[in-house]
């Protein structure tokens, strides 16, 4: 009887936390095939309480975009963990590439559209990387692929207006920013 009562108790617990951490998000997110909501529970506990992914499930918006000391951090991560298959700029190997205005997952242009296909996976290889990458790390992820955009600005339409004034369309043969395996503050690393 007692170990009943634990378990429904450690269930109502887990309940009552998924509810509580999914009451965080102002957005509604979903997979990207299915179009189920995304159980953001699934994601580690690390790199849920940074700013930017706060910011981000309130608004949709990644603030990482063109963060330039990000970017270094999000160029490893995508190195490690999707150039096998978008390649080394983004250009498309098996996996299409994301580095133009072309979409096979239109809403994919916008910063909520990308994350839910990173998060939930996609038809093909694309499986879901809530197991291989926490919520930060995916945004740090999606900065880059932004960041690589060889298009006009004019169609990065996840830029603030500002930021698209400035942008200059990524160019592979111009000096780079090179990948960096530390996690500064700004970025969703530990305090000094």
């Amino acid at each position: 009887m007692r170990t009943t009562t634990l378990v429904k108790t450690a269930a109502a617990l887990i309940t009552v936390g998924t509810l509580v951490w999914g009451a965080h998000a102002a957005i509604m997110l979903t997979n990207t095939v299915t179009g189920q909501p995304l159980d953001l529970s699934e994601a580690p506990e690390e790199g849920r309480d940074t700013e930017a992914v706060k910011t981000f499930l309130q608004t949709g918006v990644n603030i990482y975009n063109e963060k330039q000391v990000c970017l270094p951090k999000a160029h490893e991560l995508f190195l490690s963990m999707c150039s096998g298959c978008h390649g080394h700029y983004a250009e498309g190997k098996i996996g299409p590439g994301l580095n133009d205005s072309y979409w096979t997952y239109p809403k994919n242009e916008t910063d909520q559209g990308l994350f839910e296909t990173i998060f939930g996976g996609a038809n093909g290889q694309m499986g879901p990387m809530y197991g291989a990458l926490n919520m930060n790390e995916m945004l740090l992820v999606m900065s880059w692929v932004r960041h690589v955009y060889k298009d006009k600005p004019e169609g990065a339409v996840w830029l603030t207006s500002e930021q698209r004034s400035k942008f200059k369309p990524f160019d592979a043969n111009a000096p780079h920013i090179e990948p960096a395996e530390e996690l500064l503050p700004q970025c969703g690393g530990p305090a000094g």
